[in-house]
């Protein structure tokens, strides 16, 4: 990293630059690689003690491998918490199937009016075209090339959670044998040139390509025009005022990235190929912009566009003002804001499943051109106060209440397929409150804090493989409520004019309040479905809800030493909506009572007294997948020295996870599939010796990994 600042010169310009390179051949995990460029140049140029006028830029383009997550099957089996599954030989080079490009370069031009002593006008108009494109690896009439594709685990042979009729011994020593295969390495990493392979196999009897790379494209072109007003209303009393334009075009699109030595692919529905004959038109995508493009049925070519391509639409406007009171001990603000946003939705591609058919048999086909606008009018307040109580006393009190606009990404139902908004959308409302308590002294300093928000109207999205409809669905949560509350804290104290003592934690709880309402649609069917998720008490997932930190920290004559003790707790992993849904668990109640009362029972039926039944779920039945905590110890040393003719060297060494805990969950997802099967006229089948219920995906915490910092100043 260079970074040069020139100071203001005498002419009124100044100028910074800063360029940082990062490169990694391989990431901590294996697999990985990373190769960035970061750049910053500034301008400015102060005209007069009034005026002045500045131009920032900024970049980073970035390529990188990234990490899958695994099964603890996976995780055992090779005996590495970090086992990867995304990467492969290729002709004995490693290759990675998921690779991301992403660039976001930035321009911000600020102009400051200083009017007088009492209020100074800061107008900033800024530019930001953001381009980002993930790999992943494709397949077609073939198998999921995924080393961790539940077929090709051990515990798909015999039945490791449950005592299963099929737990035989024939099945226990298949199972042996996988699992000895895998601890040997064997076909634990993708094999390319197998799937290569294929494909020329393929080609040879006229078939479409079995595997191949896609890039999925997630673009945005934004353009904001704020300008914010502060002056001095009186000694006690300070305004802001400000207003906010804002426009953004997002650019959603899949591209074939590589088709791996195949000769033909087409842009088809392959999930529905098994429903319609292949000449129906509901299996076509097309991309009426393009003749080659309109007829599905053409073959595709690397960097051709396939399965969907849309934008969406929104533009901003708002305007907040805030007062700020302060005088003696009292310190207290008032903002409020009010906004509008319009959204909508274009399709540049025609897809077959466009054709929405709705549970009353009403029908659309609005999958190509611009869908309606919705348009949305929000706002809300916000007010606190600081009350100093003397002695190093002070209490502090907030309290707001907002309506916001959903977020476009949620506002489809199924984006990738037609113009539909989510029904009965409407603003999200946030209320929140916060109260804390600080106290300092010469020893000794805290910080004490509560929070509370609680949020309704929340739409949600998400799609994923459904198993039981064995399709790719789309799903939109409405009425989603949920709770986020907490008590943080912050203690010091002072041992010594070199010696502190820290405690930080928080403690707190972010579920949701109510079972939400779900409208999905399948990619093999042109019907809307609506069913509820039993979804009360989930968790957010990706975070600990309990952290509690220690540290001691030494400074004195240019050493500073931190040993930080960190312990993590309640780690949720992100649920799946579909094992929830009211249809799912009729299923898993029947694979229940049919395959010999295998695992936990789902619900029972309840009859009142008048002879109304209801269904009574068993929290155990729809219980969130967890993640294990720990105790992790970080530890910083470092060193400043003072160089003659103003120089300086400082050296820091950061050491993370020194005690190599690699046990710590950080993150995860539940697996959207069931235990059963289910035929085509949506029977359910047998039992599945695989459970997926047991086998979440999972991250775990790095082991011990630090980073030596040097840097010269002069």
């Amino acid at each position: 990293m260079y970074t040069y600042n020139s100071g203001l010169n005498s002419k009124g310009w100044a100028y910074t630059a800063s360029l940082t390179y990062r490169w990694a051949g391989r990431g901590y995990v294996e697999g990985t690689f990373y190769n960035s460029l970061s750049y910053f140049l500034g301008i400015e140029k102060k005209f007069n003690d009034k005026h002045s006028l500045t131009l920032v830029t900024w970049g980073n383009p970035t390529e990188r491998a990234t990490q899958g997550a695994a099964t603890d099957e996976a995780y055992w089996l090779t005996n590495n918490n970090h086992y990867n599954p995304y990467w492969g030989y290729q002709n004995g080079e490693k290759r990675s199937s998921r690779v991301v490009h992403d660039f976001a370069p930035t321009a911000l031009l600020t102009w400051d009016w200083n009017i007088n002593d009492h209020m100074k006008l800061t107008t900033s108009l800024s530019g930001r075209y953001s381009m980002y494109k993930g790999t992943k690896l494709n397949y077609n009439n073939s198998e999921n090339p995924s080393p961790v594709y539940w077929k090709n685990m051990p515990s798909n042979l015999f039945d490791v959670w449950y005592n299963d009729p099929d737990n035989t011994e024939e099945a226990l020593m298949q199972f042996n044998r996988a699992a000895d295969r895998w601890r040997q390495g064997v076909g634990t990493q993708i094999n390319f040139d197998r799937l290569y392979y294929s494909n020329e196999m393929a080609n040879k009897t006229g078939r479409d390509a079995m595997y191949w790379m896609q890039a999925k494209h997630n673009n945005n072109l934004t353009f904001a025009l704020s300008s914010n007003l502060k002056m001095d209303l009186s000694k006690f009393v300070t305004m802001t005022t400000g207003i906010q334009l804002a426009t953004n075009k997002g650019m959603h699109y899949v591209t074939v990235h590589d088709l791996m030595g195949a000769n033909t692919l087409y842009n088809i529905n392959n999930y529905a190929l098994d429903k319609y004959p292949l000449n129906d038109p509901v299996l076509g995508f097309r991309a009426l912009y393009d003749m080659r493009m309109a007829d599905p049925m053409t073959p595709l070519k690397e960097g051709d566009r396939i399965n969907y391509d849309y934008n969406l639409y929104v533009n901003k406007a708002s305007a907040w003002t805030a007062f700020k009171y302060t005088r003696g001990s009292l310190h207290g603000f008032i903002a409020a804001r009010i906004g509008g946003t319009t959204m909508s939705r274009r399709g540049n591609m025609q897809n077959g499943m466009g054709q929405i058919r709705y549970d009353d048999g009403t029908m659309y086909d609005n999958s190509y051109g611009n869908s309606g606008t919705a348009k949305f009018l929000d706002g809300g307040f916000k007010l606190g106060s600081t009350v100093v109580l003397g002695k190093g006393h002070r209490a502090n009190f907030g309290i707001g209440y907002e309506t916001r606009a959903p977020q476009a990404s949620t506002a489809f139902v199924s984006p990738e397929i037609n113009n539909n908004f989510v029904d009965n959308l409407k603003n999200e409302k946030v209320f929140s409150t916060e109260v804390g308590y600080s106290f300092s002294s010469s020893w000794f300093k805290a910080n004490i804090n509560g929070y509370l928000s609680y949020m309704r109207d929340v739409t949600e999205w998400q799609n994923f493989y459904d198993d039981d409809a064995r399709a790719f669905t789309y799903v939109s949560l409405t009425n989603v409520k949920k709770i986020h509350y907490g008590l943080e804290w912050g203690l010091k104290f002072k041992l010594t004019d070199a010696l502190d003592l820290k405690a930080l934690g928080t403690v707190s709880d972010a579920k949701y309040t109510e079972n939400a309402n779900a409208c999905y649609m399948n990619s093999t069917e042109a019907t809307m479905h609506t069913d509820i998720v039993y979804n009360k008490n989930m968790r957010e997932g990706g975070t600990p809800l309990g952290v509690y930190s220690l540290a001691l920290s030494y400074h004195s004559g240019g050493w500073f030493i931190d040993l930080i003790g960190n312990y993590y707790d309640r780690i949720y992993l992100s649920y799946s909506p579909t094992y929830r849904y009211g249809n799912t668990l009729d299923n898993r109640q029947a694979s229940w009572e049919k395959n010999g009362k295998i695992g936990p029972q789902v619900y029972e039926i309840i009859t009142e007294a008048d002879g109304t039944q209801y269904k009574h779920v068993f929290p155990e039945a729809v219980a969130q997948a967890k993640g294990n905590g720990g105790f992790m110890l970080d530890l910083n040393i470092g060193k400043t020295i003072r160089i003659r003719r103003g120089g300086q060297l400082s050296i820091n060494l950061m050491i993370s996870n020194l005690l190599n805990n690699q046990k710590i969950v950080t993150g995860g997802y539940e697996q959207s599939r069931s235990n059963y099967s289910v035929s085509d006229n949506g029977v359910v089948g047998n039992d599945r010796v695989y459970k997926f219920d047991r086998n979440p995906f999972k991250y775990y915490a790095y082991g011990i990994n630090g980073m030596l910092n040097v840097s010269y100043k002069f």
